[in-house]
C-alpha cells in the first residue's frame, strides 16, 4: 500500500513529485466543504497543476457511486484535502467510498491524505475531536477510521492556530501511537509498511 500523509500538501507535495507528475489525480475536497477557511484547497490545486497532473475533482458527498467508482478506477493518485475528519469519514462510509478506496489501494494506487485526509487513515478518529468538531448530522455509531495504518497522525503539530490543541491531544492520548507532524513534514508509507518522515 502506498500512502503519503501530511499536514499541508502544497508545502511538501514536491517531495513526491515523481509520483504526481503528469499523472491522473482524483481530487476529493469533501472534508473542506463546511470549513470557513479553505485556502489549502486552492494551493493544492496549484501544485498539482504545476506538476502537470491531470486533475478530476469530485465531491463524494453528492456524486453517484458509479461516478466515484469510474473516477477512482481511472486515477493514478487519490487525494483527500484537509477539513473536517468526521464529516469526511461519515461520507466515506455512507457512500461506501471507503470500500472503493481500499480496492484501489490494493491495486497499488497512491493515496495522498492532507490533514483530515491523513487522520482518517488511523484505526479510529476519536482522538481528533478536540481539533475537529463532530457534525450534528454525523450518522456513524462509532468513530472508526479506515484502519490503513497502525498509528495516529496528528497534523499541524505546534503550528498556529493549532499549537495548544495539538499539545493537549499529545498529553491526553499519550497511550496511543501518535505521530505528530508539522506543516513541513510528510509521512511516506510504501508497500512494506515502513514509515519515513520527510522534511521539505
Amino acid at each position: 500500500m502506498k500512502l503519503f500523509l501530511c499536514s499541508h500538501f502544497s508545502s511538501v507535495g514536491s517531495l513526491i513529485k515523481e509520483e504526481i507528475e503528469n499523472k491522473k489525480v482524483a481530487f476529493i475536497p469533501t472534508a473542506s466543504l463546511r470549513e470557513g477557511y479553505t485556502g489549502y484547497v486552492g494551493s493544492a490545486r496549484k501544485l498539482f497543476k504545476k506538476l502537470g497532473a491531470i486533475v478530476t475533482e469530485i465531491d463524494i458527498s453528492t456524486e453517484a457511486y458509479s461516478t466515484i467508482q469510474s473516477v477512482f478506477e481511472d486515477a493514478d493518485v487519490i487525494y483527500f484535502t484537509g477539513g473536517n475528519s468526521f464529516f469526511l469519514m461519515d461520507q466515506l462510509r455512507k457512500t461506501r467510498t471507503d470500500g472503493l478506496l481500499k480496492k484501489e489501494l490494493a491495486n497499488g494506487k497512491l493515496m495522498i491524505g492532507e490533514s483530515a485526509g491523513a487522520i482518517i487513515c488511523a484505526p479510529s478518529i476519536q482522538y481528533i475531536q478536540q481539533m475537529d468538531e463532530k457534525p450534528e448530522d454525523y450518522s456513524q455509531e462509532d468513530d472508526a477510521g479506515l484502519d490503513l495504518i497502525d498509528f495516529y497522525v496528528l497534523p499541524h503539530y505546534l503550528t498556529a492556530p493549532f499549537k495548544k490543541v495539538t499539545e493537549k491531544i499529545m498529553t491526553e492520548f499519550s497511550d496511543l501511537n501518535l505521530c505528530p507532524i508539522n506543516n513541513c513534514q510528510g509521512i511516506v508509507i510504501d508497500g512494506d509498511g515502513s514509515k519515513v518522515i520527510c522534511k521539505d
